[in-house]
Formats: C-alpha cells, structure tokens, sequence
C-alpha cells in the first residue's frame, strides 16, 4: 500500500478544506502534505483526519505544514484546549521549559506562526514563548 492510500483520507480532508497551494509528495518513505488554510477550522480538518488515522499523532511516514493564511503577528487567538492549561514553552518542543501557561478560552496573541506545529505566542500577563499551534484557533 502507497503512502498516498494509507492517507488518502487526509489528503481528501485537506482537498475538501480548500487548502490553497496545496501539495502532496512522497519522498523517502515520508508523505508530505502542505498548504495554505484560510481558517483554523479548515486547519484542524486535516488534522483531524489525520487524528482519525494515528490518534496519538506519532507516525513518522508523514509530515503535514499547514499554514493559516491571513495570520499575522499581533492576531488575536483563542486556546482551545479539550480542559487542560496550554503550556507556553522556551522553545518549539514538548522537551524544552514550560515558561507559563494559557488558559482554555484564554486570548492570547500571535508574535509569529514558527512552524505548522508550533507558535510564538504572548499571554496578556505578558508571557511570551510558543504553544502547540493545534489548540489555537483563530
């Protein structure tokens, strides 16, 4: 089975959410998804089919950088956490220092989208450091 059958639900996710510039390319054993989102519900499409697929988000045969379009520093966005805090850390990864946390429904701003996974982003009590970009929504 190609990679493109494996995730053809994901790839049909991200089709139906109207990703702009959308591309899907297989290399080297890694199936790359990548686009422009015009929201983060059109986001969160893809990565909820993704979530149907592999629901602790660990396989490794795929990579997905999906943007929301629109977004620039100083954007308003919300915390969108099933009932936990958002942990705001050092650096762009689940190793590095909480440095505060963000609370669900909080707003919070946007200083930059770092990566499809991560962004940069500062608290109204002025803590500033990047959180898990899928609990934030536009």
């Amino acid at each position: 089975m190609s990679l493109q059958d494996k995730y053809a639900s994901v790839v049909s996710a991200a089709q139906s959410a109207g990703l702009s510039d959308l591309s899907v390319q297989e290399q080297d054993g890694v199936l790359y998804i990548t686009g422009k989102a015009a929201s983060s519900a059109a986001k969160d499409t893809v990565w909820n089919a993704l979530g149907a697929i592999d629901p602790s988000y660990t396989a490794t045969d795929v990579n997905i950088d999906v943007q929301v379009s629109g977004l620039t520093a100083g954007a308003s966005l919300t915390v969108a956490t099933d009932e936990s805090n958002l942990n705001i850390r050092q650096e762009p990864s689940t190793e590095a220092s909480i440095v505060g946390k963000a609370a669900k429904g909080e707003t919070v701003t946007l200083v930059e989208q770092s990566s499809e996974d991560w962004w940069k982003i500062k608290t109204a009590d002025g803590e500033e450091g990047y959180a898990y970009a899928r609990y934030l929504k536009a």
